[in-house]
């Protein structure tokens, strides 16, 4: 019997409307566009505006893409997992609520949280039920309301992060597409240095919380970025290095868009050139576990099939790992 693969065949997405750019920012906290740019690379970051609107909204809107996109109908998915750090509620799952928004009644969902690595985790995670035959088609959607969290007095945390929502569909092939190989990894001694204080079991809501602004992400920005830096270029280099892999085979990297310097710095460790790294935090900023997907959907028109492709993420937990794949369908 042939070994079955999880191949991507195809990309849904969505971003709000309203787009939040630094000049608009710097009327609201101490900041310039020049500060943003210098120190993060973003320019722009949408924003999700509406009452009782959160994560799912994003969601669903890019899985009803993903399914126009692949001609699939509702009833015809078997798992929905949704990578999210800000979910609609505590329960039930936001994938839940995704999939009864857009009519996906017969399938199980579930969340994960894995900070911004959380597509990637998720992905790895779809991808088994495939490989194993159990399931034919799978959704892994990213989908975050960002501003949810933010704290728009605190200049060093507000300026990162946006809103949007990416999906992707997972089914099995024979061939030598798909996902090859996964490195995912976690040290929760990080969680000290990225997270939010508040809201959890241990530490409940309370005015008490609420007005010590204990709600909102929390992230001592300095260590986060020298264990991004290091920890995406080692497993990205590590992925190549175990599949031999030379900057000359490998067709693109799409790192977490986290800040334009780690990225540049992932890029740098492997060996490639900007022009093979997709790059758009200037426009929409950290979307957390969008991000990735959000750049599949931007390059889907420059993908072709048998192109070698590293997803490379870093999150809070800390979280991290790399995942190489070999895209499966040449431009609609």
């Amino acid at each position: 019997m042939s070994k079955i693969n999880a191949v991507i065949t195809g990309v849904g997405a969505y971003v709000p409307d309203y787009v939040l750019t630094n000049e608009e920012l710097s009327t609201m906290v101490n900041t310039t566009d020049e500060w943003i740019m210098t120190r993060i690379g973003i320019k722009e970051r949408r924003i999700l505006k509406g009452e009782g609107k959160g994560s799912s909204d994003l969601g669903a809107k890019a899985v009803e893409e993903l399914l126009k996109k692949t001609n699939t109908s509702p009833e015809d998915v078997d798992l929905l997992i949704c990578a999210t750090v800000t979910p609609d509620m505590q329960f039930p799952a936001t994938a839940n609520i995704i999939s009864d928004k857009v009519g996906i009644n017969d399938a199980f969902s579930f969340d994960l949280n894995a900070g911004c690595s959380g597509f990637l985790f998720a992905l790895a995670t779809g991808s088994k039920y495939i490989q194993s035959g159990m399931y034919k088609k799978v959704i892994i959607v990213g989908a975050e309301k960002m501003s949810s969290i933010v704290d728009y007095t605190d200049r060093q945390t507000c300026p990162i992060f946006g809103d949007g929502a990416a999906a992707v569909m997972l089914e099995p092939t024979t061939e030598n597409f798909g996902i090859i190989d996964e490195m995912l990894h976690t040290q929760g001694f990080g969680r000290k240095h990225l997270h939010q204080k508040a809201g959890g079991s241990c530490k409940p809501a309370s005015y008490e919380t609420i007005d010590a602004g204990e709600h909102f992400i929390y992230q001592e920005g300095q260590h986060v970025f020298k264990h991004a830096v290091s920890n995406m270029a080692d497993v990205s280099v590590e992925m190549m290095e175990k599949h031999n892999i030379t900057p000359d085979d490998l067709a693109w990297l799409v790192p977490h868009q986290a800040n334009n310097r780690i990225i540049e710095a992932t890029a740098r460790r492997m060996g490639l050139a900007k022009e093979k790294v997709m790059i758009n935090i200037e426009r929409y900023g950290n979307t957390t576990s969008a991000t990735i997907p959000l750049c599949l959907w931007e390059w889907e028109d420059q993908l072709h099939k048998g192109d070698k492709l590293i997803l490379s993420g870093f999150g809070a937990g800390f979280t991290w790992g790399s995942i190489l794949l070999k895209w499966g369908y040449d431009p609609k």
